[in-house]
């Protein structure tokens, strides 16, 4: 994508009345006023939050809130550029249930009040191969605790992935750790009994990944008290 088409992007961004775009300042400073608030101020309902991290073109948002109109759907990442398609997407179609937050994955609790979020979908995450990027990686220790923080107490968190070194890990992690798996699947698509939610919505990429008959994994779990 050129810089041109970006900033044209990241301009229509700030008009979108569904992109929340807070500056870290903001966040780490507890200056976000819609932490806490986010049934209130910004979807005006009390229906169940449920966040899509790393969300990339916002396509799986989307496509869960058409879906699940009776709950609220928000889609993180830090690339405006990229989820600028969702965001429009839903603009163009009304489609209320569905908003866009610009920021760090690593900055989530701050953007989120303890027990504010129903559930998390984790899809397509980078794997972070490399021993040295762990720290990255979406499904580790640090960030099941930030994610713990902001999950009602029997909140869920689902990961789908093309990766199964993700799944690998992530499932040895979830039972090194005692936290409990609700599902496991390492090929959702041949498998009878997957779950409509992750065999009915389908991301571009995911399609591609299909075509080369790549397997997509799935794990839906929940975590342990620390």
């Amino acid at each position: 994508m050129g810089s041109k088409n970006k900033l044209k992007r990241f301009k229509e961004n700030e008009t979108f009345n569904n992109v929340v775009q807070p500056t870290r300042d903001m966040l780490v400073n507890q200056k976000f006023e819609l932490k806490g608030n986010w049934n209130r101020d910004f979807f005006k309902n009390e229906n169940p939050i449920v966040l899509e991290l790393g969300c990339g073109k916002g396509e799986y948002s989307v496509a869960l809130a058409k879906k699940y109109p009776e709950k609220n759907f928000i889609g993180v990442d830090i690339k405006g550029a990229r989820f600028w398609r969702g965001a429009k997407t839903a603009i163009e179609e009304g489609i209320a249930n569905v908003g866009f937050l610009r920021t760090q994955i690593e900055l989530i609790d701050w953007a989120f009040n303890k027990h504010e979020v129903d559930e998390i979908w984790i899809t397509f995450p980078d794997p972070q191969i490399k021993y040295k990027r762990t720290k990255h990686r979406m499904t580790n220790s640090e960030f099941l605790k930030r994610y713990k923080t902001i999950l009602k107490p029997d909140g869920i968190v689902n990961l789908k992935t093309d990766s199964e070194f993700m799944h690998g890990y992530t499932l040895g992690l979830l039972h090194g750790e005692g936290h409990e798996v609700l599902y496991a699947n390492h090929n959702v698509y041949k498998q009878e009994g997957s779950p409509e939610e992750v065999t009915g919505i389908q991301t571009f990429y995911e399609s591609q990944y299909l075509e080369q008959n790549k397997p997509i994994t799935y794990i839906r779990f929940k975590i342990k008290d620390s």
